[in-house]
C-alpha cells in the first residue's frame, strides 16, 4: 500500500499545480500523511534548480503549518484523530515514553523530529497532547524543518542529479548521525555545567 501511495505522490512532481500538491503534501505529512514531502520536492527542484529555495521556502512553511495542526489534534482531538494516526503507524506504546520526554527536552525532540526521517506527525501530536508551549513549538519545527528542506534544496541546486542518488541512498543514515551528534552535544554540555 504505501509503495502505491509513494508512486502516486511522484506522479505529481510535473503536474502544473505542482507547487500547490508540494504544500499540501508537506502540510498533510506533518500531520497525517506518511509519505514526506521530500520525494516531490527532490524531482522539482531537479526539475527547475533556479526555483531550489522558493520551492524549499514553499516545502518549510507548509510543513509547519501542517505540524500546527498536528499540533491541534494533539491538543483537542488527540482520541478522535490522534489515537488513530498512532495505531495507524503502530507507535501507541512509543507515544506514551515519547510523552515523559516532553517534560524536560520538548524543543529538542522536536528539532530532531522535524529534521530527521522520524515521522514528524507523531511529534506534531505528542506536542498539543503535552501542551508543549506553541511558540518553542513553532520555531523549533521552523528550524527543524527548514534545515532539512534548505540543505536538501540545495544539494540539489549545487550537485544536480548526482546528489539526488546520494540523498536517496544515505539520507536516513546522514540524519541519523545529526541526530546523535545534536544529542551527544546537548548531553555533554548539561554535563559540563
Amino acid at each position: 500500500m504505501l509503495q502505491r501511495l509513494y508512486n502516486w505522490t511522484m506522479s505529481f512532481a510535473a503536474h502544473p499545480n505542482a507547487l500547490l500538491i508540494l504544500a499540501l503534501i508537506a502540510f498533510a505529512e506533518s500531520s497525517f500523511f506518511p509519505i514526506p514531502p521530500d520525494i516531490l520536492l527532490i524531482p522539482m527542484v531537479l526539475a527547475a534548480r533556479e526555483k531550489a529555495w522558493k520551492l524549499a521556502t514553499v516545502c518549510t512553511v507548509s510543513s509547519v503549518v501542517g505540524g500546527m495542526a498536528g499540533y491541534g489534534i494533539g491538543y483537542g482531538f488527540f482520541e478522535t484523530i490522534g489515537q488513530p494516526v498512532l495505531e495507524f503507524y503502530h507507535a501507541v506504546e512509543k507515544f506514551e515514553s515519547v510523552k515523559e520526554l516532553y517534560n524536560q527536552h520538548g524543543v529538542l525532540i522536536v528539532f530532531s523530529a522535524g529534521f530527521s526521517p522520524i515521522p514528524y506527525k507523531l511529534f506534531t501530536i505528542a506536542s498539543g497532547v503535552t501542551q508543549m508551549d506553541l511558540t518553542s513549538f513553532a520555531l523549533t519545527s521552523l528550524v527543524g524543518r527548514g534545515l532539512r528542506f534548505f540543505i536538501v534544496a540545495g544539494l540539489l541546486w549545487k550537485f544536480g542529479e548526482p546528489i539526488r542518488t546520494f540523498i536517496e541512498r544515505h539520507l536516513g543514515k546522514l540524519t541519523l548521525l545529526f541526530v546523535i551528534l545534536l544529542v551527544g552535544g546537548v548531553a555533554l554540555l548539561k554535563l559540563w555545567h
